[in-house]
């Protein structure tokens, strides 16, 4: 081993020797002093790994004299892991580049390569890891508005005190490219603006998607996400999803061009727990990216291998502290690897999965409660009343809602028959009991009440007394003979078909349930000929809209009335939902109830 004067020596005829190439390069010769560089690295390890076992001071005179020829080469070489990482450079490398050692060391040495040129660099860099002694190639860095067209040189190389192999890459410059004068430090290029741009399109369809209607009343939001991605920035997408027993392997996507065969099915069935990536990403709640793959068992197997991929990126899909499952991207070999700002991109992707997808299960659940307090608010059928026919119909509408605000009952109260129908000034589950409240509380107020009016105030008393905050616009009436006693609480007026085609209306009115405390209803009281027809209906029938912003009104539910003289209550309940759906055509948005009862003798 030379001591430190003629390690001196050999450096200082080595830096000549570089000076003199740099005005005249010969690539040959290029090559020969690097052997030369490379054999002197050596010998100086070999010693210092013999003198380690040394008990007096020599070992860490030796240690810092390696360091110091490291720091002092002539040339840039950068020491990297087997994950591409910068773990160590000389100060020439930080010439070269233009930044300081700290800026760069922990950061990926793929990104400081030309995008055009980071696959054949990540090809060469496995090669190396995989057993091939060292690769020279020519590249192209870019960093800090320089760009360098350089040749590279990879090695495998173990040193002292690392647990695992490192790769030591050695630039020769044959090329150097400043900024032209006319740009300015620090403005972002077209290229930088344009995929800035491009990231921020996509996170914006994606929002207006896991927003869209269907998104929350169905299970498709995942789906419909990992769609996206995969035609937009990615050949491979994979989602785990938690569950009851640990993740689930919800989504998996491949590429576009390729139809789903053996290697999707394997996807599909392995188990996210032998997914290592996936792992790690629920452990830690944070994202990870692979810029340049070197460990083909982060999805488990071989499967990253067969298919060919080149960069892989994971995040967690979370809503703020609550885990709900883990977002798999993959790029193949061909493609530019995902960076830094994918990561932060894929990464707030995540957040609004996981939100949406937890808002999903709530409208899910309250449009599940809503669904169950309906069924028991609607009669399953309809009782026989002597001397009159009977029909009803309900419509739970569309939109983004829960059902639960309207209802209608037929039911037998003393001496006699009684009907009701009624909307609550509300949507979901308290919507729905408050229904059922009324419901059921007038069925019992009617066994002792003679008159609807009087059972209605008690059922309003109880509402104001229960504070619901709501309060139900409903109509009842008792039936006895021939005639029918009718009760309004805030509801519209009900319709009455005369055999000739004459329609004609009750006074409806009357204050709403829950409103106040005494408040009466209007009543009245009606004697229905045989062949006449009573029809009660919902705000939502008149209150609905056209295409085009008209109102259905009862103008025209008169003019549908009219046409349905003499025909019995199941085509009367026909003629207005045809009516109303030609009116319409898709735009319903509200519910829709109707009640006729007709005198039959």
């Amino acid at each position: 081993m030379p001591d430190t004067a003629e390690l001196e020596r050999a450096l200082s005829g080595l830096a000549d020797r570089i000076t003199t190439l740099r005005d005249d390069p010969d690539p040959g010769a290029m090559l020969r002093e690097l052997d030369a560089a490379e054999e002197l690295l050596r010998k100086a390890l070999s010693e210092l790994v013999r003198s380690r076992r040394r008990r007096d001071g020599g070992s860490q005179r030796e240690q810092k004299l390696l360091r110091q020829v490291f720091r002092a080469l002539p040339i840039p070489v950068i020491i990297m892991d087997t994950g591409g990482t910068v773990r160590r450079i000389n100060n020439e490398t930080t010439r070269l580049l233009g930044s300081p050692a700290g800026y760069l060391i922990g950061r990926a040495f793929p990104l400081l390569v030309d995008v055009t040129a980071r696959a054949a660099f990540r090809q060469r860099f496995a090669a190396v890891l995989h057993g091939e002694d060292n690769a020279s190639f020519q590249t192209r860095l870019t960093h800090q508005g320089r760009a360098h067209t350089v040749r590279l040189v990879l090695s495998r190389l173990r040193m002292p005190g690392e647990p695992q192999e490192m790769i030591a890459g050695v630039v020769l410059p044959t090329e150097v490219q400043l900024p032209e004068p006319s740009v300015q430090a620090g403005a972002p290029d077209d290229a930088a603006l344009l995929a800035a741009a491009r990231r921020h399109e996509l996170l914006s369809r994606l929002t207006g998607l896991l927003l869209d209607e269907e998104s929350l009343r169905e299970p498709v939001a995942l789906l419909r996400a990992a769609r996206l991605l995969a035609t937009e920035t990615a050949d491979w997408v994979i989602a785990d999803v938690a569950g009851d027993g640990g993740l689930v392997r919800s989504v998996v996507i491949g590429p576009s061009d390729q139809p789903i065969g053996r290697l999707q099915r394997t996807v599909e069935e392995t188990p996210p727990a032998k997914t290592p990536v996936v792992e790690q990403v629920m452990a830690t709640q944070s994202g990870v990216v692979h810029e340049m793959l070197s460990d083909d068992s982060l999805l488990g197997g071989g499967v990253l291998q067969a298919m060919r991929a080149g960069s892989l990126l994971s995040v967690p899909i979370r809503a703020e502290d609550e885990a709900r499952g883990v977002l798999t991207l993959v790029r193949l070999r061909e493609r530019p690897p995902f960076g830094l700002a994918d990561l932060g991109l894929m990464e707030e992707i995540g957040l609004h999965l996981g939100l949406a997808m937890r808002a999903q299960q709530g409208f899910q659940r309250r449009a599940q409660a809503a669904d169950t307090l309906q069924t028991g608010v609607l009669p399953r059928t309809l009782p026989d009343i002597p001397g009159f026919e009977i029909a009803a119909a309900y419509h739970p509408g569309s939109g983004m809602r829960a059902i639960g605000g309207e209802f209608y009952d037929v039911f037998p109260v003393k001496n006699g028959w009684g009907f009701v129908i009624g909307s609550a000034a509300g949507r979901g589950e308290e919507a729905a009991a408050v229904t059922a409240m009324v419901r059921n509380g007038l069925r019992v107020l009617s066994v002792w009440e003679d008159d609807p009016g009087q059972a209605l105030r008690k059922v309003s008393d109880a509402l104001v007394a229960q504070h619901t905050g709501l309060f139900v616009m409903a109509a009842a009436g008792f039936v006895r003979g021939r005639k029918v006693r009718l009760a309004s609480a805030g509801h519209h007026p009900a319709a009455l078909i005369q055999p000739g085609g004459a329609v004609r209306f009750s006074e409806g009115g009357g204050v709403p349930l829950g409103f106040e405390e005494g408040s009466v209803p209007a009543t009245e009281e009606l004697t229905l000929s045989s062949g006449e027809t009573l029809v009660l209906y919902s705000d939502g029938l008149v209150g609905s809209q056209s295409p085009a912003g008209d109102n259905y009104g009862e103008q025209r539910l008169t003019e549908a009335l009219a046409r349905c003289a003499g025909q019995p209550p199941g085509a009367v309940v026909k003629a207005i939902e045809e009516d109303h759906r030609a009116f319409c055509g898709s735009h319903v948005v509200d519910e829709i109830t109707v009640l006729t009862l007709r005198r039959s003798r």
